[in-house]
């Protein structure tokens, strides 16, 4: 099943199918490992549901919620 990473809840993974962001976030996702093919873990979703906290590559990244909707990928 394919969606967007803003309805990963915490506690699961997926592999990431398609980041649709403009081209100056694009890169910076790039930089950080988030590309296709990726599996993510959610760590982490604020209460209010602005800022997720994502496990990829040994590392953790917070990213705004907003941001994730334009990222797709496969549970």
């Amino acid at each position: 099943m394919e969606t967007g990473l803003d309805h990963l809840r915490p506690g699961k993974r997926a592999v990431i199918t398609q980041v649709n962001t403009d081209a100056a976030l694009k890169r910076r996702l790039k930089d950080f490992g988030l590309v296709p093919g990726t599996t993510v873990y959610c760590r982490y979703r604020c209460p209010w549901g602005h800022v997720t906290a994502l496990e990829l590559r040994g590392s953790v990244l917070a990213l705004r919620t907003r941001d994730l909707g334009k990222i797709r990928v496969r549970c």
